[in-house]
């Protein structure tokens, strides 16, 4: 399958994981979002654009801090659930398209335009050109997404399950890694490839959750490899879940996530054919 197509495919899985979304997804850190608001200089009022909100994770904490924000989400389930999320904040908007095709409002362009985790779904010939479009002079541009992380004293339990994932065929691919904090890949050089955008800051944030067996199988339930997953391979991968963590004291496992946020401001004496 082509990669865009597979992308395109892909993305639309979330849309079977609407009802749990919410609670099993985790919070961003307050750091990224006061460290993201510092770097751009955003203040109260300011209107911001954001790419697959979802169910409202990353745009909750950022309506809370007074600012209007457009949401442009594909799922019609998850935007649903970010309208009765946000539904406190009237200067919230969600619109449930494809981002791709979204027409651009002619009377408004952002100060910020942001993606939380859904920045490596949209089809890379058009976000930036299109972001770029979006923005006012000098509007900047944000992204980063949650991924798991191994620090050296983290879970055991992680490799301890891979057997299972290794006997449903679902093991790492090869040539895999398992990525310590602060190793993951930045987008810098992409960015700058551009020609659209300058890099302003590209920072690691790391932290970690406790999850109880039907916590973290509902967290695995939002993710588009597992979503996809044969039943029979879920339904062995869960019950060892279960099992396992049955066998400890307090019943529950640790997650470590990292986040690479990356902030670009706009350039604006660009020659765009």
């Amino acid at each position: 399958m082509a990669p865009h197509r597979e992308r395109h495919g892909l993305r639309q899985t979330f849309d079977r994981a609407s009802e749990v979304y919410h609670q099993a997804r985790p919070d961003y850190p307050e750091e990224l979002i006061d460290h993201l608001i510092l770097v751009t200089g955003l203040r109260r009022g300011d209107h911001l654009l954001e790419i697959g909100c979802g169910t409202g994770k990353a745009t909750l904490p950022l309506a809370r801090r007074g600012f209007g924000i457009t949401c442009v989400e594909l799922s019609a389930r998850l935007a649903d659930a970010a309208r009765q999320n946000l539904s406190a904040y009237p200067n919230v908007e969600v619109v449930d398209r494809i981002f791709e095709h979204w027409p651009l409002p002619p009377d408004r362009r952002f100060d910020l335009a942001f993606a939380a985790t859904a920045w490596h779904w949209i089809d890379p010939e058009v976000r930036y050109r299109k972001v770029w479009e979006s923005l006012r002079p000098q509007g900047h541009l944000a992204f980063w997404g949650a991924r798991h992380v191994f620090p050296i004293d983290g879970d055991s339990f992680f490799l301890e399950v891979q057997e299972v994932y290794e006997e449903i065929g679902e093991g790492l691919a090869p040539g895999g890694a398992w990525p310590r904090p602060g190793e993951l890949e930045g987008q810098r050089a992409e960015i700058a490839n551009t020609g659209l955008f300058e890099v302003v800051d590209v920072r690691h944030f790391d932290w970690e959750t406790s999850y109880s067996a039907q916590e973290y199988i509902d967290l695995l339930n939002t993710f588009s490899g597992h979503i996809v997953m044969e039943q029979w391979k879920r339904d062995r991968l869960y019950s060892e879940i279960r099992r396992r963590l049955a066998t400890r004291a307090n019943g529950r496992l640790r997650r470590h996530w990292g986040a690479v946020l990356h902030v670009a401001q706009r350039i604006d004496q660009v020659a765009l054919p």
